[in-house]
């Protein structure tokens, strides 16, 4: 029988949606029957707006699409103009304030604290200058990822157009809008993996094949990543070389296959990589085979080898985040700023508009490490840029843990997170940079945060993964986390070994300091943390990361998913009329 949403989607879904999200808009939020809320918000997704957590009723976030990571100019102005007027709440952040955007791991943004009823007025601003938040949420195909910097910098197979040609040809078709759960596709023509095809649904990675004594040059086909549930697949080659013209047609089949015969009826087993483990590989490319009307090609030979994005591979081996400066093919450069676990102010976020604009061509782009890039700066121009003060706060040269960190949303607006997670991983961040003192050689380290196994921090992947969970201290309950080591993806793509279940937040800086500082004593020389790992064996490890109290406070530490939000003791003020003032329970 098909799970209950599939009832919610049939009736209503795509497309469709947004003429009564704007009605409701219209109406306010008391117009949306309280019975019938949980199938609208359902609904609601694939427009990119999410009703925030129990206690922040009338209150929603937004996500944004940009396939890609590209911001063209006047874009990012406009969401952290939409951020500044629109997405501010009824108390500050004690890290980060009010009205901010957040970079995520599929290079787009997320906004918070959006009121139903501006949504028209934030839609018109943003759609004005090409920003949609069309199929960035639900069971859609989600914003495509790609190398950042397609079409900018050198790339083994050009992808810029392929990437809008899938995302105009096949994201954008209504009629696959309702799969059977989120899908995620990438592209990536350069060598440094750094669209993670390995974490994918679908994945295209550059390839080459020698054909009658002649090059050429095309991708590999992988499909069936991803992470989450402790259940984590790398993507599945299914031994198929396409040529460029034959690629997003191959794509699409892919997306058809899994949309006809995907599981409907099991949420916690119905993910792109549970079908693949169902059918096989084998299975799917004769499926597939059956469909396109050109014949498949064996797989070529791939640059897994050369990749060093999150790969786990010595700095001098190359780019392995675009955090820094870097030529660009055309003789211009660009420059890769890094944001402290993705969040920037919307008046931060307009002063990087107006850098781009002044140095560069006013393009933006962001990577999936939650990073943004200022594209096509001048040589005479970047020594100025440099000198910007806002590259002082977001620097390209960033100390080796804030360059490594990534965090999820956490129990500040999500639902299902168990931990509070950025304003958490900031504190983390200025005390291991007080405190611990890598190797000189290690420019970075990997943190990465989720707040719940969901990990949409992608803490599987990291060099330390942290996913949030709850524990007892001295007989109370608190915030806690379950610590990983050796994740990465590259050649051998590889998920965390597990070394510590549930220990108190405030002893996590101790347990990372303890193994950072272990790592630096033992590793031999040049050896990357990943590597170290691999040598180091899982039992040496566990009583190497030796949780422990230190001059680290938390001060989240005992909130535990209690308070409508974790930096407020008070009660929750929603839901809240448009003007935010609480509307009554009696009306």
């Amino acid at each position: 029988m098909p799970h209950k949403k599939e009832g919610i989607k049939d009736e209503l879904y795509g497309d469709e949606v947004r003429e009564k999200l704007l009605e409701f808009a219209e109406k306010g939020w008391d117009s949306i029957p309280e019975d019938e809320r949980e199938a609208w918000f359902t609904r609601f997704k694939f427009w990119g707006i999410f009703h925030q957590r129990s206690g922040q009723e009338s209150y929603f976030m937004m996500r944004l699409t940009n396939c890609g990571g590209v911001l063209e100019p006047g874009q990012l102005r406009a969401i952290g103009e939409v951020a500044r007027d629109y997405a501010k709440g009824p108390v500050d952040n004690p890290e980060f304030g009010n009205g901010w955007i957040d970079f995520t791991t599929r290079q787009s943004i997320q906004l918070h604290w959006i009121k139903l009823e501006d949504v028209p007025e934030i839609w018109e601003k943003l759609e004005a200058v090409g920003v949609s938040s069309r199929s960035s949420g639900g069971d859609t195909m989600r914003n495509i990822s790609g190398c950042p910097v397609a079409g900018k910098a050198e790339e083994y197979v050009e992808s810029r157009e392929l990437l809008d040609e899938i995302q105009d040809d096949i994201r954008g078709d209504d009629a696959l809008s309702n799969m059977p759960r989120k899908f995620n596709i990438s592209v990536s023509g350069c060598r440094q993996g750094c669209a993670q095809d390995s974490i994918n649904d679908v994945g295209l990675e550059p390839a080459h094949k020698l054909i009658d004594g002649e090059e050429v040059t095309g991708f590999n086909v992988r499909v069936g990543g991803g992470l989450g549930g402790r259940e984590p697949r790398p993507a599945r080659p299914l031994d198929i070389f396409v040529r460029p013209e034959h690629a997003k047609e191959t794509v699409r089949t892919f997306v058809e296959l899994y949309h006809e015969e995907g599981n409907r009826e099991n949420r916690q087993k119905n993910r792109a990589r549970f079908f693949v483990d169902e059918w096989g590989t084998e299975d799917i490319r004769e499926a597939m085979a059956e469909r396109l009307d050109f014949d498949l090609e064996r797989a070529g030979t791939d640059f897994r080898g050369d990749y060093t994005y999150n790969a786990g591979k010595p700095a001098e081996r190359g780019a392995h985040d675009h955090v820094g400066v870097y030529d660009q093919k055309d003789g211009t450069n660009y420059v890769g700023l890094s944001v402290a676990v993705g969040r920037l102010p919307a008046e931060e976020a307009i002063e990087l508009a107006d850098l781009a604009d002044e140095y560069g061509s006013g393009e933006v782009r962001l990577t999936r490490r939650q990073n943004p890039l200022i594209m096509d700066v001048p040589d005479e121009d970047l020594d100025d840029l440099l000198a910007e003060p806002l590259l002082d706060t977001h620097t390209p040269e960033p100390n080796p843990f804030v360059q490594g960190a990534m965090a999820c949303t956490g129990t500040e607006f999500c639902s299902i997170a168990l931990t509070e997670t950025k304003g958490r991983t900031a504190r983390m961040l200025r005390w291991l940079r007080d405190n611990v003192e890598l190797p000189d050689d290690v420019d970075r380290l990997k943190i990465h945060y989720s707040g719940c196994t969901a990990d949409c921090g992608q803490a599987m992947t990291a060099d330390i993964g942290l996913q949030g969970m709850r524990a007892r201290k001295d007989g109370e309950m608190v915030e806690a986390m379950d610590v990983g080591v050796g994740g990465g993806v590259g050649e051998e793509p590889s998920f965390v070994d597990w070394v510590r279940q549930r220990v108190p937040a405030d002893e996590v800086p101790g347990l990372i300091k303890n193994l950072v500082e272990a790592y630096a004593a033992l590793r031999e020389e040049g050896q990357t943390f990943r590597e170290w790992v691999d040598a180091t064996g899982q039992e040496n490890l566990v009583t190497l990361a030796e949780p422990e109290e230190t001059s680290y406070e938390d001060p989240w530490l005992h909130d535990a998913k209690q308070s409508w939000y974790p930096f407020d003791d008070g009660e929750s003020p929603a839901p809240t009329a448009p003007d935010g003032t609480p509307l009554s329970a009696d009306d």
